[in-house]
């Protein structure tokens, strides 16, 4: 089976053909490094993580250009830096290193290419000259805005009307713009916020507009067209609307990507996840109660274009699936080729649900004993980005928020095996009722007591 990616572009799903299958090239909206990265901005690092790894099996480890961009100048980055009284580069530095620190953990592979929007000023300038000079963008009041109504097929990716878009965009009134729906490109500067030479002649310094950021670096590293360009949905209008707008009136090509994917929406517990409702989760507070593969496989259950819903119960599931599955492969060699079901699902759009039953035929195999099943198995967890670590290292980890006293545990773990030889099964039962408190699970087995925190 070829690989078929749906297309937001086209809504419908179509056999994928790179424009050079010597170089796929794949562009994904980074983050706005100013704060935390949330559980909704894991979606997209897991889906498109996982687009990666196939691509490059299919094509070649060095036939993939995979970029993804740190946008680290923008509005919420400068107000960060006032609230904290610190440095815009001490927010960006710190919020850069925890971001790779937090996706690392849930076992993303870092892209090609990281570019960052300050390091492309000057293109960013470049661009917004050509769609001046060429009728695309105008200058007014120290502003440089692209002139919507000057192409023909704005919001055809989001298939929206003018007065859903305006909605949408939530535009800013503004009397020197020629039309409502006309969006910032570059804008001047504040004192005190980051500020270049301005483009169009203008005399003020100022800075890029958000959406002309990712035109500009896309281009510099992939071309003025490439293969897929991936992002959440809720980036499909206006970010990469106005992202196409930019570049093909620039370059005058008539696409920008050829493919345009994006991942649905997140929950938490059924509901929108907001500060104000109390459920708001940073990967990183995530990562102190639940390991990065566990997190990584909870997401992956659902199809990467349906809503996904965050529960507690779907985490700790997942944690057990790995518990069980570490436990099959436990010094398995892998050396084989991965599971010819696997794969398939994958081609078929990223199909992570009928990749995950097939890999839960191959535990069912294992667990009767089938060691070439196990080595299927571990091949394709590995595939997955799962079954990374060894089963030492996977029993050991242990929730921040709990504190385990392993030495006393362990003498209890003894003292109830002594108890059970001893036919005292009362005081063994005592035993497991004071681990169980302590928060501890215990497991019998044939060689012996296991234990682990109880989620």
């Amino acid at each position: 089976m070829s690989l078929e990616l749906y297309n937001t572009r086209s809504r419908k799903k179509e056999p994928f053909t790179p424009l050079d299958p010597e170089q796929v090239r794949v562009y994904v909206c980074g983050p706005t490094v100013y704060d935390f990265a949330h559980i909704g901005n894991a979606r997209p690092v897991i889906v498109f993580d996982l687009l990666y790894r196939l691509l490059r099996h299919i094509y070649g480890e060095t036939h993939v250009k995979y970029v993804r961009n740190i946008t680290d100048v923008d509005d919420k980055i400068n107000a960060r830096a006032a609230h904290e009284g610190i440095s815009i580069g001490e927010v960006t530095e710190r919020t850069t290193k925890q971001f790779h620190d937090d996706i690392a953990a849930l076992g993303a592979l870092p892209p090609g290419i990281e570019p960052r929007a300050t390091e492309h000023i000057p293109q960013m300038r470049a661009l917004i000259d050509k769609l001046v000079a060429n009728g695309h963008a105008y200058a007014a009041e120290d502003h440089v805005l692209f002139h919507v109504p000057s192409m023909a097929g704005y919001g055809k990716l989001s298939g929206r009307s003018v007065d859903e878009m305006q909605a949408g965009a939530r535009v800013e009134v503004a009397p020197y713009k020629k039309d409502p729906m006309d969006f910032v490109l570059w804008k001047p500067s504040s004192e005190g916020e980051p500020a270049w030479d301005s483009p169009a002649g203008i005399a003020v310094p100022g800075r890029p507009g958000w959406h002309i950021e990712c035109s500009a670096m896309s281009a510099e590293h992939l071309g003025k067209t490439f293969d897929i360009h991936g992002g959440g949905i809720d980036l499909v209008f206006p970010h990469h609307e106005n992202e196409i707008a930019q570049s093909t009136c620039a370059h005058g090509t008539q696409f920008m990507a050829q493919v345009w994917m994006h991942n649905g929406y997140l929950q938490v517990e059924g509901e929108k996840m907001s500060k104000s409702l109390g459920n708001f989760i940073t990967i990183h507070d995530l990562l102190q109660d639940w390991p990065g593969e566990a997190v990584r496989l909870a997401m992956l259950t659902t199809h990467y274009r349906q809503p996904f819903n965050w529960t507690e119960a779907g985490v700790r599931e997942a944690k057990r699936t790995l518990d069980h599955w570490y436990e099959l492969t436990d010094g398995v060699e892998t050396g084989c080729m991965l599971c010819a079901d696997v794969l398939q699902a994958l081609e078929d759009d990223l199909n992570t649900p009928k990749a995950l039953a097939a890999v839960h035929e191959l535990r069912r195999e294992a667990a009767n004993g089938e060691k070439a099943a196990a080595a299927r198995l571990k091949a394709c967890g590995q595939f997955l980005g799962l079954l990374s670590k060894t089963t030492e290292e996977w029993s050991a980890w242990r929730p921040a928020s709990v504190k385990v006293d392993a030495q006393r545990v362990e003498q209890l773990i003894d003292a109830r095996a002594a108890a059970r030889i001893a036919r005292n099964f009362a005081e063994a039962d005592r035993i497991r009722d004071e681990l169980v408190a302590m928060g501890i699970a215990i497991k019998d087995g044939p060689e012996g007591t296991t234990w682990e925190v109880a989620r």
